[in-house]
């Protein structure tokens, strides 16, 4: 049975005093995954209709900090090595089965790979965990996937552990679909081969984000090309071991998507197993 709580509506990117680190209860992460915000300027290459971020405030434009990211990552990662997290407000309410750390995870307001300091952070990270005595915890980049060919972004993620993973979306499969939804000028094509290039050197989780528009889900042409899309990777050589498939939870950029019932989720991830890929459904009701 799947447990449900409130603090999974909280995404909050802010935490105590804190630039770049903060805590999630986290549905996918089936606990506590520490985000790192490398875009708090809350600059990205997508405009997605369906972000969460509130761009009508300005974001921080300072470079960032590698010192106050490593600061921060200890006095957070040191209360959950010692096991004061899980006494502070809001986080005291967390469920016993949820009260595992999982992660941390490089999301934020923009995409982290373009983030010139992502090498070095991600470097950051692993010494801090290691550090903090937290090995167990997998580092997760969660990103477009759009510069994965830069030599320091791939590079970097090639230093990763095997047991850490990268979580690149995909929520379209065909040009006019995506830039409908996701609003780049990077185009879909380009987003495919770094996921394949990608995906041929370690395993890939493929996030597919799927809503109504204007109160009307995606056509069956449109799932049937996602699919088609997915089917190509993994036959020319993908590992991909998961795609999640899920829909809108909270306040979104444009006020005509909407979310898309679980039911319709079900189906869509129907598909993918019909490949003979794990799928799993995260709807707006968790």
């Amino acid at each position: 049975m799947a447990v449900t709580t409130p603090l999974f509506a909280d995404h909050t990117r802010s935490f105590a005093t804190n630039r770049y680190v903060y805590p999630v209860i986290s549905r996918r992460s089936r606990g506590l995954s520490v985000g790192v915000n490398l875009n708090p300027d809350k600059v990205c290459n997508f405009d997605c209709v369906y972000c969460c971020v509130d761009r009508r405030t300005p974001g921080d434009r300072r470079p960032v900090d590698l010192a106050v990211l490593a600061q921060e990552l200890d006095d957070l990662l040191g209360a959950v090595a010692d096991g004061s997290f899980w006494t502070q407000p809001p986080f005291d309410r967390t469920p016993e089965p949820l009260r595992r750390f999982n992660d941390i995870a490089f999301s934020g307001d923009g995409e982290p790979t373009t983030c010139p300091e992502f090498p070095a952070a991600a470097a950051l990270v692993a010494a801090r965990r290691a550090a903090h005595g937290l090995e167990s915890a997998k580092t997760v980049v969660i990103t477009n996937a759009t510069v994965l060919d830069r030599a320091p972004v791939a590079a970097a993620i090639d230093r990763f552990r095997p047991e850490d993973e990268v979580w690149g979306k995909l929520d379209a499969g065909t040009e006019g679909y995506y830039q409908q939804v996701d609003r780049s000028k990077t185009p879909l094509a380009k987003v495919l081969a770094n996921l394949l290039a990608t995906g041929r050197r370690r395993d890939l989780t493929i996030q597919s984000l799927f809503m109504t528009l204007h109160g009307e889900p995606p056509t069956e042409a449109e799932l049937d090309a996602w699919a088609d899309r997915l089917s190509d990777l993994r036959r020319d050589g993908a590992r991909i071991r998961l795609v999640q498939v899920y829909t809108t939870a909270r306040a979104t950029t444009e006020a005509y998507v909407g979310a898309l019932p679980r039911a319709a989720l079900d189906r869509i991830a129907d598909r993918v197993r019909r490949l003979g890929v794990t799928a799993e459904v995260y709807a707006a009701d968790g």
